[in-house]
């Protein structure tokens, strides 16, 4: 993240703070393959993607529930779609989109080759 000190650097929005915060919680939740994907440059639609996976519906239930436990009452999700299937939770926060997937079901979308345009931080565990 930049420094607003630095003529060189990018300052950090409220976006990529957001979208680092759910990063970590769904890491706290031992979600697998945690990515970020800047889209800022590439569409108006979002400015980041959190991407992640949860084993089995239980898991992807637990991350999206500690998601939106954890950023109450400041953010709140605008709209939550998938909830009742649990293969793929889509958090839509407007300038942070969140996916939490099953593995077949991530694999299957790979959102990751449909925005392969867009930079990419792959994040891990401070363990791993």
């Amino acid at each position: 993240m930049g420094s607003a000190n630095s003529p060189n650097t990018i300052t950090t929005t409220s976006s990529e703070i957001l979208a680092y915060q759910i990063a970590q919680i769904a890491l706290e939740k031992k979600a697998s393959e945690v990515m970020i994907l800047d889209l800022r440059q590439i569409t108006s639609i979002t400015d980041f993607f959190v991407i992640c996976s949860g084993a089995v519906e239980q898991h992807v239930k637990a991350i999206v529930d500690e998601i939106e436990q954890r950023l109450k009452p400041t953010n709140k999700p605008w709209h939550i779609e998938g909830y009742q299937h649990l293969s793929w939770v889509l958090m839509d926060y407007v300038d942070v989109v969140v996916h939490v997937f099953q593995p077949e079901t991530r694999q299957y979308y790979n959102l990751e080759r449909l925005w392969a345009d867009a930079p990419c931080e792959r994040l891990k565990a401070e363990q791993e």
